[in-house]
Parts: C-alpha cells; sequence; structure tokens
C-alpha cells in the first residue's frame, strides 16, 4: 500500500484496500497488507501492525465488518485511536 507522493489525500489509502479487493484479495488479506505485511516490509513487524501487548497501536472503530464490506473504514467511522488517546469519537 500507499505511494511515492507525500500526502494522497484523506481516504486515498483506504480506497486501495478496495482496489485489492477488486483485483482479487480477499478483505482479510486486504486487511493484512496494510497492517502487518506493511509492517514487515520495512522490518518492524514486532512493533506494528498487529494488537498484541507492547505493539504500538492507532485503532479505528468503525459501524460494521470490514471483512464482510470494506468500504466501512471509509464511511463508518466511529473512532480514532493513536498512541493509546481517543483523537475522534
Amino acid at each position: 500500500m500507499g505511494s511515492d507522493a507525500v500526502f494522497s489525500g484523506f481516504g486515498e489509502n483506504t480506497r486501495e484496500l478496495e482496489w485489492f479487493i477488486e483485483a482479487g484479495m480477499t478483505p482479510l488479506e486486504a486487511l493484512r497488507a496494510a497492517t502487518i505485511r506493511g509492517a514487515a516490509s520495512i522490518g518492524v513487524e514486532d512493533q506494528v501492525g498487529r494488537v498484541a501487548v507492547g505493539y504500538f497501536a492507532d485503532i479505528v472503530a468503525v459501524d460494521g465488518d470490514p471483512l464482510t464490506d470494506i468500504r466501512v473504514l471509509l464511511h463508518a467511522v466511529r473512532g480514532v485511536m493513536k498512541g493509546g488517546e481517543l483523537v475522534s469519537p
């Protein structure tokens, strides 16, 4: 996931997940590409990329199940935590 651009605009990275699915990935594979696979690609999979004790985590809470409808990550966000702090209710 990603681009060579410094900033691609709000939500563009989430749209990439939709494109991955359109290209044949399952929603779970797309989510892994955005989390643990991305972390592994830069050698930090022991610090980020999953929700686990001792890992740094930014978490998005959505109304719905992204494994059945990936678009909830863009259209149904209910809260965001960054560095353990709620930044968006």
